[in-house]
């Protein structure tokens, strides 16, 4: 029933990280996808620096790999700018060379972390969970808009001292809309993260999803959280 009005192009998948890699070798690309797709993330994939940072500053990526040398725009420079902008997710770097100033240069950019190719796809990948468990130690297991609080680590919803009960599928939604509170999300973006598909025109399934949550959560209330853009697609913002 959640997948109807979606085209499937990869195994569903209950929510999950969404890691951006950005890399100009495709076999190397291809391989990075492979793994870490089979460890269960939604991953994109770019070529080239100019594209990543334009990706990184409009999608709510929970992660990005990044190669240091890219055509358009070279990582460390993507890096800094992301970081100038506010930006904070985990950024692993890749590079062919190793050398330790090189690895200063990278972590004084802004890198988490910083992986020498060639790698082994394991390491990677354990490199790319500890910095997500990091981000979520520092302040990223609370959501909190209004009275509205989500703790992504007990899976409880509670507005003001109530509970709130949610699916999964509702859960997953509630956190992409309250990850970037004000952030108008696109039917296309939220097909996308929680149900892992491309979205189709023709469904209202995102709709029907929204309006259990706006039930279980702005159903009585004074001040309503959830909100339409008309044309556009929904956020959850404060009412003021």
């Amino acid at each position: 029933m959640d997948g109807v009005g979606c085209r499937v192009e990869a195994r569903e998948i209950p929510h999950s990280m969404r890691i951006l890699i950005v890399e100009d070798e495709e076999k190397i690309a291809a391989f990075i996808r492979k793994g870490l797709e089979e460890q269960g993330f939604v991953v994109d994939t770019l070529t080239r620096g100019d594209e990543a940072l334009l990706a990184l500053a409009n999608q709510p990526y929970d992660a990005a790999v990044l190669d240091v040398f890219l055509p358009g725009r070279d990582g460390l420079s993507v890096l800094r700018a992301v970081r100038r902008r506010g930006i904070h997710l985990p950024v692993l770097l890749l590079t062919a060379r190793g050398e330790i100033y090189e690895r200063v240069e990278g972590l004084e950019s802004g890198a988490d972390d910083y992986l020498p190719k060639p790698f082994a796809m394991e390491e990677l990948v354990a490199r790319l969970r500890a910095l997500l468990r990091r981000a979520a130690g520092v302040g990223l297991s609370l959501y909190q808009v209004d009275d509205l609080t989500l703790n992504l680590v007990s899976r409880v919803a509670t507005r003001g001292e109530r509970r709130i009960e949610l699916t999964g599928r509702e859960f997953s939604l509630l956190e992409l809309l309250m990850r970037s509170p004000g952030k108008v999300f696109t039917r296309t973006e939220i097909c996308e993260h929680v149900w892992n598909f491309h979205f189709d025109p023709g469904t209202n399934l995102v709709d029907v999803y929204i309006q259990k949550l706006r039930k279980k959560i702005d159903e009585g209330q004074d001040r309503k959280l959830i909100q339409t853009v008309r044309g556009i697609g929904y956020r959850i913002e404060e009412s003021s």
